[in-house]
Order: C-alpha cells, then structure tokens, then sequence
C-alpha cells in the first residue's frame, strides 16, 4: 500500500558528500516518522538518522556533525545530506518509514537501499 523509493547512492572519495532522497507514495494518511538505516556487510542494520512527526530528530553518535536529515512534508519525502564521508560510511543504506495506510492501521515499511561506497 506504500512505497519507499530511494536514490542518491554512489561512489565518493573520503571527505565528499552526497544527498540521498527517498519519497513515499501510495495510501499515505500520516506519517509517523522517517528514517535511515545502514548495514554493511556481517554487520546488523542500524539507524543512522530519524525524524519523526513532530520535527524531532534523532542521529547516531557515528553520524552527528556530519549527516542532515530532513524532510518535505507535502512531497513525502526525506533526505539525508552526508558530508565528510569516511570509509566506515560504506553501506546500504536503507530508507524507513512508519506510516498509517489507512485512518487506523500503520506499518513499517522499507526503501529497497541505495549504496553508499567511500573509498579512495
């Protein structure tokens, strides 16, 4: 009933950026809050940034000073400005979103990721 489409990744240097966007579409009737999430290989997923309906916004210790996120409300859509990338960056990263498909029922649904390589 929604989905999660994301672009942005790609191949950077260390100390380079790039803006990754993923905007929700379908039954959209709130949205709850909306994310990011990275996993590398071996490795959990784990969030790297979030904003929820209120504007609140969480980042991981990893990430602060570096990532912004932020979001369009009337388009849907979030984004997550890297800069100063690092190595360590390296992922999948992964869009989030809890939303209500209907007046009373909510999922969590996933973006189908977008890698992000820093490498030299």
């Amino acid at each position: 009933q929604v989905q999660l489409v994301e672009s942005g990744g790609g191949l950077v240097q260390p100390g380079g950026s790039l803006r990754l966007s993923c905007a929700a579409s379908g039954s959209i009737f709130r949205i709850i809050a909306m994310g990011w999430y990275r996993q590398a290989p071996g490795k959990q997923r784990e969030l790297v940034a979030t904003v929820n309906a209120g504007g609140g916004i969480d980042y991981a210790d990893s990430v602060k000073g570096r990532f912004t996120i932020s979001r369009d409300n009337a388009a849907n859509t979030v984004y997550l400005q890297m800069n100063s990338l690092k190595p360590e960056d390296t992922d999948v990263y992964y869009c989030n979103g809890r939303i209500y498909h209907s007046e009373t029922a909510w999922n969590e649904y996933w973006g189908q990721g977008t890698q992000v390589t820093v490498s030299s």
